[in-house]
């Protein structure tokens, strides 16, 4: 793809480093362009569309923001997203990062639609901004360590979101600590034929990752350690990781959703790593 085509947009086929990606944000960052708030709202939705192809009963996401989609979906008294069907409800894996924030930020907005989103605090902390939107629009957290509850949330959930590692994990993304127990417990609780069944439609609960299945490389698709979360849909933001086009990762991402964060003008000059299946070699 020449860089006019590029600078509306990166294409999917193209897939660019951890680095590069990181690069071509900084201006818009230093600018202050919401970027965060931009990615959260996209997976919010690729999430309620999710739910609502599954169950047929959540909003159409793409009237989510108007008042009218508001007042049809939130729930009053504590009932469900409609009189007829039970709330749906998101579990958000929720690492330390960046990663953290957008799936935060993302419940805050499923919660205020009427989900019931319950947070799982993976990392030494949750990011600020986005678990205060989530609380405040009626998102709970879920302890991992009351396992008859959390294998409880998890068993009857409509989705799982990953959003426990991010790019910034680069030079070394395999789970750990809690991380790591969490997902290994997840694994455990729905099972190996759950896992074996990844992007095929028919697993309950959905995995939806955030910009990348937490574990593998964004760079060279490398899957470090087994202890990953399939995804069936990986929502990735602004430019697709070298890492989800590559082998072993291919693997485990799911359908990748790009969403465009205004990335194209910055990358227009710049050689992505993986093209259509064929792999560059940086300079």
């Amino acid at each position: 793809m020449d860089a006019d085509a590029r600078a509306t947009g990166p294409s999917p086929r193209d897939g660019y480093t951890a680095e590069q990606v990181r690069a071509a944000e900084r201006p818009l960052l230093e600018a202050g362009e919401p970027l965060m708030q931009r990615a959260a709202l996209a997976l919010a939705d690729q999430v309620g569309r999710l739910i609502a192809s599954a169950r047929g009963s959540f909003h159409d996401t793409t009237t989510a923001g108007s008042p009218s989609a508001r007042r049809e979906t939130t729930p009053t008294g504590g009932g469900g997203a409609t009189d007829a069907a039970p709330r749906p409800r998101v579990v958000v894996l929720a690492g330390s990062g960046d990663n953290g924030g957008d799936a935060l930020f993302a419940g805050a907005h499923l919660a205020a639609r009427g989900a019931d989103v319950r947070i799982v605090a993976v990392g030494s902390h949750l990011h600020g901004g986005g678990a205060a939107a989530a609380h405040a629009a009626g998102a709970t957290d879920l302890d991992p360590d009351d396992a008859e509850a959390f294998d409880r949330v998890v068993a009857s959930a409509d989705v799982l979101i990953d959003g426990i590692l991010g790019i910034g994990a680069a030079a070394s993304p395999a789970l750990r600590g809690t991380a790591r127990e969490v997902v290994a417990r997840v694994r455990g609780v729905l099972g190996p034929d759950w896992v074996a069944r990844v992007a095929r439609g028919t697993r309950h609960p959905l995995v939806v990752a955030v910009d990348l299945p937490s574990g593998i490389s964004p760079d060279d698709g490398s899957v470090p350690d087994p202890t990953v979360l399939p995804a069936d849909v990986t929502v990735t933001m602004g430019a697709v990781k070298a890492g989800l086009l590559l082998g072993p990762a291919v693997e485990v991402a799911g359908r990748v959703v790009l969403v465009d964060l205004g990335l194209g003008p910055a990358l227009a000059g710049v050689q992505p790593v993986v093209t259509s299946g064929w792999r560059h070699e940086l300079p």
